[in-house]
């Protein structure tokens, strides 16, 4: 009879993966792999690497009291190579499978690094499609062809049509409306703090894997005293139960606020266990769009979380793999700047970036207005090296694989791709996070200057960057307002603004800003 060694990477935790789906129990053998490869490719926070073990000891487990038979290797053991083609390789001289199950890996270089070995060693894998997500690879191709501009938001509809997800019996909008992003962009109204979050008993595998990011990682990013992560499905679906219950009824409203030592808020933190496969994209949005039907949420909120997991989500993950490997090396406006130091420390005298920062040391979470807004923005404005930005965020966040990172950070934050993403760059100045954050309330500097001794960085650098890069970006019509209101400063001040700008960056290769 055939035995096939199916391959399990650490975010296919999911009976539903398309591989474990073909398993025949009686014969064949699931591997799962805990590698220095995969945990040291970037500095991964370490709180990451240790729910990293912790989810794939938990899956192991559960795949052995369903009579599975399973070939584990962990980081400790004798044998480990810490390499994935170490480890295939060795897996092939130990059980001589007929054939080696593997589904789509969701990030390029290991699907490429595999490809090199079945090409240079012949060994016999056969990949399979992750059909966990809405869209195929295919699928999106074939919607992206022939297209000038691919517009995130066009894709979502076709989604929601296909899916038939808040739309009519006629393929309509529920509610008139396919976005309701304008209700879900209002400044605090005062300050808001987060609801109580859940707090997952700690297994004795989380302890353990705990102790031994300890030992191995201690000098990787991030702080681990503040685990309180779900490392199961069925830990999982509490989290999401009590998301669509406490948390999405305002989660629309106050999606875009940012708040001073409140990294949560009233954002879901399920990315995390989407993107290793505790839960499925399906059942969430299954989950948000009943409690919409059940009358427990607005519109505007069900709209706002299901575009995330069924629009951006899915179209990012397009966007990776029809430009992947050229577009990793992305770099439209020429950012070449050292990553300033206290993105890793918290050390600076910006209080958004300082806070932010240092809730990401935290917690392993920053939500996405300020990743976008605050990390995000400064790193534009001050042209900081596209891969250094790149390789923060994807060793910094809990739920940040590199498809899904990179496009976000590349794409969407530092405009490096030229506008495949974005329409145009998300360069905002100090009035923005004055707006939609408290932040700037005790801050060192004044948010409503930009040229005097305590301005604001953002303002100045604000300017600066537009009027480096204006032959790329007075085209675009969304941007005529801005130049238009540079164009009516004096040359003085226009000159003085600069000077503000440099001095800061300046100051910034110091590591004294």
């Amino acid at each position: 009879m055939k035995k096939n060694l199916i391959y399990l990477f650490l975010d296919q935790l999911s009976f539903e993966v398309s591989s474990l789906k073909r398993m025949n129990k009686s014969t064949d053998i699931v591997m799962m792999c805990e590698l220095d490869e995969q945990m040291c490719q970037v500095p991964h926070h370490q709180q990451k690497i240790a729910y990293w073990l912790s989810t794939m000891r938990h899956f192991a487990e559960k795949l052995r009291m369903a009579g599975i038979q399973v070939h584990y290797v962990a980081l400790e053991d004798a044998d480990n190579t810490h390499t994935i083609t170490g480890e295939l390789l060795r897996a092939k001289a130990l059980f001589s499978p007929d054939a080696i199950i593997i589904a789509d890996s969701s990030e390029w270089h290991w699907q490429e690094k595999i490809n090199q070995l079945i090409k240079n060693h012949s060994l016999p894998v056969e990949w399979l499609s992750d059909d966990r997500f809405f869209c195929e690879k295919s699928e999106f191709f074939s919607w992206a062809k022939g297209k000038k501009k691919l517009l995130m938001e066009y894709f979502y509809r076709e989604m929601r049509k296909k899916h038939r997800i808040l739309v009519d019996e006629k393929g309509k909008p529920v509610g008139g409306e396919w976005n309701y992003d304008k209700q879900n962009r209002q400044p605090p109204k005062s300050t808001i703090s987060s609801p109580p979050r859940l707090s997952h008993k700690k297994s004795t595998i989380i302890k353990e894997s705990i102790a031994l990011v300890k030992k191995r990682y201690n000098h990787h990013f991030g702080h681990l005293n503040r685990f309180y992560y779900a490392v199961t499905s069925e830990q999982a679906m509490l989290e999401l139960n009590h998301f669509i219950e406490k948390l999405l009824p305002h989660f629309g409203e106050y999606q875009d606020i940012m708040q001073y030592n409140e990294a949560y808020l009233y954002h879901s933190l399920l990315s995390s266990y989407i993107n290793s496969g505790l839960l499925l994209p399906r059942q969430v949005c299954a989950a948000a769009v009943k409690a919409f039907q059940q009358g427990k949420i607005p519109l505007n909120s069900a709209e706002g979380f299901i575009r995330q997991i069924l629009g951006w989500r899915e179209y990012i993950r397009g966007i990776y793999w029809m430009y992947m490997p050229q577009y990793a090396a992305s770099n439209t406006l020429h950012a070449t700047r050292a990553l300033p130091a206290f993105y890793w420390s918290g050390k600076t005298q910006m209080r958004c970036l300082s806070n932010v920062v240092q809730q990401t040391m935290d917690h392993a979470y920053s939500h996405h207005i300020q990743r976008l807004m605050v990390t995000g923005n400064f790193a534009l404005l001050s042209g900081i090296n596209v891969n250094a930005v790149h390789e923060w965020y994807l060793a910094v966040y809990a739920d940040a694989y590199e498809w899904v990172e990179m496009p976000n950070t590349i794409g969407m934050a530092l405009f490096a791709d030229g506008g495949i993403v974005a329409s145009k760059p998300y360069a905002a100045s100090g009035a923005y996070i004055q707006r939609m954050s408290n932040f700037c309330k005790g801050c060192a500097f004044n948010v409503k200057e930009a040229i005097g001794e305590k301005a604001c960085p953002f303002n100045s650098l604000y300017w600066s960057f537009l009027n480096r890069h204006r032959s790329l970006f007075q085209v675009n019509p969304r941007m005529t307002y801005m130049y238009a209101t540079w164009d009516k400063f004096s040359t003085e001040k226009q000159t003085a603004i600069l000077n503000k700008a440099q001095y800061y960056l300046q100051l910034l290769e110091k590591n004294k800003l």
